[in-house]
């Protein structure tokens, strides 16, 4: 896809640490933020060349930790204020976590360099 900018792009998929949550709950939680986050991406043209984009680069994603609930919220609202897409993931209770409490943030997908402004003191999980 030659007529695609060329400028990177990436999801950031940001877990609380302070949950506990097993592996396999990570990975359910992180999966519905990455779905969220593409289809709110995917609609309309406002972000058309950064999904193909994404999608054309193989999708990547990075999975980045937070200790707390308000760290998780701050970014959200950062990432928000920015223009980029965000999503987060409030669990439905069924399982490990309290009804409603917010397990996961997805960022992008997006501008790596955008997102990396906001993210980029965070540790990897």
């Amino acid at each position: 896809m030659p007529f695609l900018p060329k400028i990177q792009q990436k999801l950031v998929l940001i877990v609380r640490s302070d949950l506990c949550m097993s592996t396999g709950k990570i990975a359910s939680q992180c999966a519905h933020a990455a779905l969220s986050c593409f289809l709110i991406g995917n609609k309309g043209f406002k972000n058309f060349f950064t999904i193909k984009s994404w999608i054309y680069m193989g999708q990547p994603k990075i999975v980045l930790k937070v200790n707390s609930e308000q760290e998780l919220i701050s970014l959200s609202k950062s990432a928000s204020e920015a223009g980029l897409i965000t999503t987060t993931v409030r669990d439905a209770g069924k399982t490990q976590i309290k009804p409603g409490t917010i397990t996961v943030l997805g960022i992008g997908p997006g501008n790596s360099d955008r997102i990396s402004s906001i993210t980029s003191h965070l540790k990897l999980l």
